[in-house]
C-alpha cells in the first residue's frame, strides 16, 4: 500500500521589538540570567500587562505580506498550564479571535510555483527557559525567566504540505519573508524561529486524516526535514505492521536522527482558555492597517521574479541573491555602480560569499563595500583591467579601504594596451615557439589561445586580451 504524508507546521517567530510584549523589559539575547524580568513577566499580584504597539504592527505587516485577513478585533486569552519556566502558570496568547486569519506562503519547487494556505497568525508571549547543566542534568534544573514575555508571532499552516522537502521549502520561504519584513532575525540557533510539526499518514486516495503526532521545538530547517522523514517512515512501519499510531508529542534528537515520546498530546480544552481580564480586546482601524501597508517592502519572491524578468538572471542566481535582505541590498547597490547584472551576480555568489561565510559580521560588515566592488567590476566590464587583475585587486581591497583606482595606480596594475609595448613581447613569444608557430600556420588556429596565454604569463595578466589577440593574429599572418 502506498501512503502519503499530511503535514501542518506551527512556526513561532520572535518579533524584533526592543521590549517585551506586555512590559518594558529588554528582549536583548544573551543577558545575564533573570536580569530582564519584572512583576509583569512573573505575573505577580497587581501587575498589569500593557500591549506593545510595535508587536501589533509587526504582526499586521506579516498578515498583509501573506495576503491574510487582519482581525479588526482580536482577543487575548490565558492558556493555562504548569511549567517550571512559566512562573504565573498561564501564557497570554490568542485563541478563538486571533489577529490574523488565512493567507498563504508561496515558494518554487523545481521550477513549479506552489503555495500553502495559512490557518491563522496570532500573537502570544514566550515562556522562560529551563537549563540542565551538563553533567548535573539529573541533579537540578536552573530557570532563566528572561525570555518570559518576549513577543512571539505564531504562524499556523493548513495541513497541505505533502513531503519533508515541501516543508523545507515552506520554512525557507517563511524565514525569508520575516527577514525581508524586518520583524524577525530568523536566527534558529538562538530560538528566534522555532517550528512544531504535525504529521500523519494515510493511504494515497484516502481523504480522511490519520492519527497525527506533533514533533516539538525543531530549531533548524534541515532538522525539520530530517525529523519529518523519520516520523513518516516510523508511522508507515507501524501501520504496515497492523498497529495503530498513538497520538503523541515527540522530541527529535539530532544526535541519532530519531523521535522520542515527550508526552501525550493535549487538546485545546486541556488548556482551559479564558479571556485575559487584564487586557481589553485589541481594536484596529483601517487607518492603522493602511499605515502598515505603506511600509511593506518588496517581498523575496517578487524580488526574485524581478531579477529574472528585468535583469535576465537565472532563477538560481535570483534565489541565492534574495536569500537574505542584506545580500539582496548588497547586490542592488553593487549593480548601481556596474550595470552588468550577471557579472555582479557571479562575483557576489563566488568571491564575496566565499569570504562572508563563517564571518560573524556577515554581508553588512563585509570589508569591500558594494560601491567599491561595483567600481572594480565596472573596470573589468569596460576592459580597463583584466579579470585576472580584478581578482588580485579584490584581494587587496579586503585589507585596503582606498578607492580601487588608487590601488591600481600604486601597484602598477593598469592593463597594457599599447601595441608598441606589446609588439616586442609578442615577437619574442613567436620566436621562442617555432614548432607551435609552424602548427598554427598549418591550420591549427586554436593555438592562438596558447600564444595569448604566453603573453599573459609574461605580463602578469596585464596584457589587454583584445589588443593581444589582434596583434598576435596580425603578426602570425605577416610571418607566413
Amino acid at each position: 500500500m502506498n501512503f502519503e504524508a499530511v503535514i501542518g507546521l506551527e512556526v513561532h517567530a520572535q518579533l524584533l521589538t526592543k521590549s517585551k510584549i506586555f512590559c518594558g523589559c529588554s528582549t536583548t539575547f544573551g543577558q545575564r540570567p533573570n536580569s530582564a524580568a519584572c512583576p509583569v513577566c512573573l505575573g505577580l499580584p497587581g501587575a498589569l500587562p500593557v500591549l506593545n504597539r510595535e508587536a501589533v504592527n509587526m504582526a499586521v505587516k506579516m498578515i498583509l505580506a501573506v495576503d491574510g485577513s487582519v482581525g479588526m478585533t482580536s482577543v487575548f486569552a490565558r492558556k493555562n498550564y504548569f511549567y517550571p519556566d512559566l512562573p504565573k502558570g498561564y501564557q497570554i496568547s490568542q485563541f478563538d479571535r486571533p489577529i490574523g486569519i488565512g493567507g498563504r506562503i508561496a515558494f518554487e519547487d523545481n521550477g513549479v510555483r506552489k503555495q500553502i494556505r495559512l490557518t491563522r497568525i496570532h500573537l502570544e508571549e514566550d515562556a522562560g527557559k529551563s537549563l540542565h547543566p551538563e553533567g548535573h542534568s539529573e541533579d537540578f534544573t536552573r530557570i532563566d525567566v528572561n525570555r518570559c514575555g518576549v513577543p512571539l508571532m505564531e504562524i499556523v499552516s493548513e495541513p497541505e504540505i505533502r513531503s519533508p522537502r515541501e516543508a523545507y521549502l515552506y520554512l525557507h520561504a517563511l524565514k525569508q519573508i520575516v527577514e525581508h519584513l524586518g520583524i524577525c532575525d530568523g536566527n534558529m540557533e538562538e530560538g528566534s524561529l522555532r517550528c512544531d510539526a504535525n504529521v500523519s499518514i494515510r493511504p494515497v486516495g484516502e481523504t480522511k486524516l490519520g492519527t497525527k503526532t506533533e514533533v516539538k521545538n525543531l530549531n533548524s530547517i534541515r532538522g525539520v526535514e530530517k525529523a519529518l522523514r523519520y516520523e513518516i517512515d516510523r508511522q508507515i512501519a507501524i501501520v504496515s505492521s497492523g498497529d495503530r499510531v498513538e497520538q503523541q508529542t515527540l522530541l527529535y534528537s539530532d544526535a541519532d536522527g530519531r523521535c522520542y515520546p515527550m508526552r501525550s498530546k493535549e487538546e485545546s480544552h486541556d488548556y482551559r482558555y479564558l479571556p485575559d481580564p487584564d487586557l481589553v480586546p485589541l481594536q484596529l482601524t483601517p487607518n492603522w492597517i493602511a499605515t502598515v501597508q505603506r511600509e511593506l517592502p518588496e517581498l523575496p519572491l517578487n524580488r526574485q521574479d524581478r531579477y529574472v524578468h528585468d535583469l535576465a538572471l537565472p532563477r538560481y542566481d535570483a534565489e541565492v541573491l534574495t536569500s537574505s535582505p542584506g545580500l539582496a541590498l548588497y547586490f542592488e547597490e553593487t549593480l548601481a555602480a556596474c550595470p552588468d547584472a550577471k557579472l555582479v551576480a557571479n562575483w557576489i555568489m563566488t568571491e564575496v560569499l566565499a569570504r562572508v561565510k563563517g564571518n560573524a559580521a556577515g554581508i553588512a560588515g563585509f570589508a569591500v563595500e558594494p560601491a567599491r566592488l561595483g567600481r572594480l567590476l565596472e573596470m573589468i566590464r569596460s576592459k580597463a583591467i583584466t579579470g585576472k587583475i580584478g581578482k588580485e585587486l579584490f584581494e587587496c581591497m579586503l585589507a585596503d579601504a582606498r578607492p580601487v583606482e588608487a590601488i591600481v595606480a600604486e601597484k602598477g596594475l593598469a592593463p597594457i594596451a599599447d601595441s608598441s609595448d606589446l609588439g616586442g613581447l609578442i615577437d619574442k613569444v613567436i620566436a621562442d615557439h617555432p614548432k607551435e608557430v609552424a602548427r598554427y600556420r598549418a591550420g591549427q588556429t586554436k593555438l592562438l589561445a596558447f600564444f595569448v596565454g604566453q603573453v599573459m604569463r609574461a605580463t602578469g595578466g596585464r596584457a589587454d586580451p583584445a589588443v593581444t589577440n589582434e596583434l598576435l593574429r596580425s603578426k602570425l599572418a605577416q610571418s607566413e
